[in-house]
């Protein structure tokens, strides 16, 4: 990779780049410069780097639909129950009406 534009550095300057990086010196610009492992980033590969995977749009595309349908299930769990709901408080309030009809005494005249 840099071995092309540079030339490994010397033992004096070896030790500029940090981590376990290789060193080169750029002749061109006359300055060294760092590839750094996996791990690590910067100049001299001073900053680790936390690794990090990203599930990719298949996996977004999942998660979208899971709480899509997720959602629309929800809705339709909670219209059935208040439609059940309206159903029995219509019918306690017709059993409660004939109730009080049947109780209620005509006087006579």
């Amino acid at each position: 990779m840099m071995a092309e534009h540079g030339e490994l550095c010397s033992d004096l300057d070896n030790s500029y780049c940090m981590n376990g990086a290789t060193c080169y010196r750029i002749p061109s610009i006359n300055t060294l410069s760092c590839v750094c492992s996996e791990s690590f980033r910067g100049s001299r590969c001073e900053q680790f780097q936390l690794l990090r995977t990203s599930g990719g749009a298949e996996q977004a595309g999942l998660i979208a639909a899971v709480v899509i349908v997720t959602v629309l299930v929800l809705t339709a769990l909670a219209f059935v129950i208040y439609s059940a709901w309206k159903v029995l408080r219509t019918k306690a309030q017709s059993q409660q009406s004939n109730q009080q009809q049947y109780w209620e005494i005509k006087p006579r005249v």
